[in-house]
C-alpha cells in the first residue's frame, strides 16, 4: 500500500506545484517513509507529524534512516520547552526543515509566534485565519516584524529553494 501512496504522491508531485506533504505515510511505516523520501525528498518537503511526535528519540531514528526532511513540532507534545527546543535544534542540524504547529483546542497565546521567529524557524501552522485562536498567531508575526523594522527577513520561496528546480 506504501508504493501505491507513493506512486500517488509522485504523479500529484508532477502535475501540480506541490512544495510540502504532511503526514504522507502511516506513523510506523519507517521502510515506507524511507522510500518517499527516497523519490520525493529532493524535489518537496515531506514533513513527519505523527512519526516523529516531536521526540528526539524517534526524530534521531528518522535522521538515520532518512525517513523524511522535516518535522511538524507541536509544543506540548514531548513535555516541556527545553524538549522542544532540542528537537529543533536536532532537526536543523540535520538540515531537516521544522515547521511549528497550533494544538487542536488551541487557544489565543501567541507564544508559537515567538517561537517560531526566535529559533529562525520559518515555518508556521496554524491554520485558515477564520477563528480568534489563528488569527491572534498571525497577527503575532505581524507585530514582530514591526518590532524588529529592517532586520526582520522573510525567506519567502527561499526557504524551499533546496526544492525548486530552476
Amino acid at each position: 500500500a506504501s508504493l501505491e501512496m507513493i506512486d500517488y504522491y509522485e504523479r500529484l508531485v508532477n502535475e501540480f506545484p506541490i512544495i510540502s506533504i504532511e503526514d504522507g505515510l502511516a506513523e510506523e511505516d519507517w521502510d515506507g517513509w524511507a522510500k518517499l523520501t527516497e523519490r520525493l525528498g529532493n524535489r518537496i518537503q515531506l514533513v513527519g507529524d505523527d512519526i516523529y511526535v516531536t521526540n528526539p528519540k524517534l526524530l534521531s531514528r528518522g535522521i538515520k534512516e532518512s525517513a523524511s526532511n522535516a518535522i511538524l513540532i507541536k509544543l506540548n507534545q514531548i513535555g516541556t520547552l527545553t524538549e522542544t527546543m532540542n528537537t529543533v535544534r536536532l532537526a536543523s542540524s540535520a538540515d531537516f526543515n521544522v515547521v511549528v504547529s497550533h494544538r487542536s483546542g488551541e487557544t489565543a497565546d501567541v507564544f508559537i509566534s515567538h517561537l517560531v521567529v526566535g529559533m529562525n524557524i520559518g515555518q508556521i501552522k496554524s491554520g485558515a485565519p477564520c477563528r480568534i485562536e489563528r488569527v491572534e498567531k498571525y497577527n503575532e508575526l505581524m507585530r514582530i516584524e514591526e518590532d524588529l523594522g529592517t532586520s526582520a527577513k522573510y525567506a519567502g520561496r527561499e526557504f524551499f529553494k533546496r526544492f525548486l528546480q530552476e
